[in-house]
């Protein structure tokens, strides 16, 4: 019995030196801007065919000259956005077309920021395979664009602690949105217009604004009435690095020279 009572006091005594259990470091979420009065309009799920025309008509073999290209008519109509890529979903990103679409936006000022690899439930996933996730398009992105990203959007906004905890571990802030355009939901051209014109009504501090540059509709309509429609209402576009005061990149180079490495 006198053994037993040392012991636990040993235990305990052991227990107190080593100080307070802490859980593990989890990245940051962000789900509105910093910035007062600003909109960051962001895109998902590219890169497509809609981000940079000029690129991609010439392997996809079309003709569209009313169409225009979404970061060109974001330029010229001084907006910068903020596109979150991901490596091998609507397109293998290494594919010539889209590498030279994807140097156009980013040469063009607009921020790219990772939304993973595949575009996964990374929820329905184990360390491992969310840290594949995030390392494999942080390489492509590195190989293609010469950037190392710090801002992650999960698939569909969904984390939770292990994918926290693991983007922490890759260096990674969480972003997902305050306002959604639905247009990846089936959403009109119209009803997003609609959508849009109700947050104007409101008129909240700021906006971080979740489209899809994969809608054609998104591109052709809903934006070119977006964009003057927020303008009129006093609001200045930023990417998400200015809106939330952070950095758009831990490391910027040079463009990499194409490999036998680049392949999805």
């Amino acid at each position: 019995m006198l053994l037993g009572k040392k012991f636990t006091i040993l235990l305990t005594a052991l227990l107190a030196s080593a100080g307070p259990l802490t859980d593990p470091a989890t990245a940051n979420v962000y789900t509105k801007c910093v910035a007062p009065n600003t909109v960051a309009l962001t895109f998902d799920d590219g890169p497509w065919i809609y981000e940079c025309i000029r690129h991609t008509l010439q392997s996809i073999k079309l003709i569209a000259p009313s169409r225009k290209e979404l970061s060109d008519w974001l330029t010229n109509n001084g907006v910068k956005a903020t596109f979150f890529v991901n490596g091998n979903n609507y397109g293998c990103i290494y594919n010539a077309s889209i590498v030279a679409s994807l140097q156009h936006t980013f040469q063009a000022g607009h921020q790219i920021c990772s939304h993973t690899w595949s575009h996964p439930h990374l929820t329905k996933l184990n360390k491992t395979q969310i840290a594949t996730e995030i390392v494999k398009l942080d390489t492509a992105l590195e190989k293609v664009l010469g950037i190392k990203t710090p801002w992650l959007r999960p698939p569909y906004g969904e984390y939770n602690d292990l994918v926290r905890q693991t983007a922490y571990e890759n260096n990674k802030n969480l972003v997902t949105w305050n306002f959604d355009s639905l247009d990846s939901d089936g959403a009109t051209a119209a009803q997003s217009q609609g959508y849009y014109d109700s947050q104007i009504d409101e008129h909240p501090a700021n906006l971080i604004v979740l489209n899809h540059e994969t809608e054609a509709s998104t591109v052709r309509e809903v934006i070119p009435y977006a964009v003057p429609a927020l303008k009129a209402a006093g609001y200045k576009f930023v990417t998400v690095a200015e809106c939330l005061g952070g950095q758009a990149y831990s490391s910027e180079g040079s463009f990499s020279i194409r490999d036998n490495t680049w392949k999805c």
